[in-house]
């Protein structure tokens, strides 16, 4: 359920007396410093990539097998710490804390409930029924009109 006008103004209300009463703390709240270490850790990473081609390049040339190994797990590990970097600390739903479902107001985020905004769609259920009776009709009608 999102939040009232009133409820905003208030939380807005509230968010300035914090930043200033207490600019630090608001600071980490709204993750900054998370922020910059996990990008300055994805850059790190993506370096640590690009080594690991320049290493596996080596060893393609040189016809050296181990040093082609080597190089293909530094990328592999690389790769994994610049994903686990860049999506956050709680999954690909953290991935941008400055996208909210109010983006009139700046600051912190209004999280709703843990969604992510994504609505499920009902499955359709066909009236053909399942998905192998179809089938079946299919190469039933096929070997009928002689296409087999």
């Amino acid at each position: 359920m999102p939040l009232s006008e009133e409820e905003l103004r208030l939380l807005e209300q509230m968010e300035r007396a914090l930043v200033e009463e207490d600019p630090k703390l608001a600071s980490t709240l709204r993750g900054t410093a998370f922020r910059r270490a996990a990008r300055r850790r994805a850059i790190v990473a993506g370096a640590c990539f690009v080594l690991g081609v320049v290493v596996l390049m080596t060893g393609a040339v040189a016809s050296i097998t181990a040093v082609g190994v080597i190089g293909f797990v530094i990328m592999l590990a690389s790769a994994t710490i610049a994903l686990t970097a860049m999506r956050g600390p709680h999954g690909p739903a953290a991935a941008d804390p400055r996208s909210s479902a109010h983006p009139s107001h700046g600051g912190f985020t209004v999280i709703d409930g843990g969604r992510t905004g994504r609505t499920r769609r009902p499955r359709r259920t066909s009236s053909h029924g399942s998905f192998m009776d179809r089938m079946e009709d299919r190469w039933r009608r096929r070997r009928e009109e002689g296409g087999f």
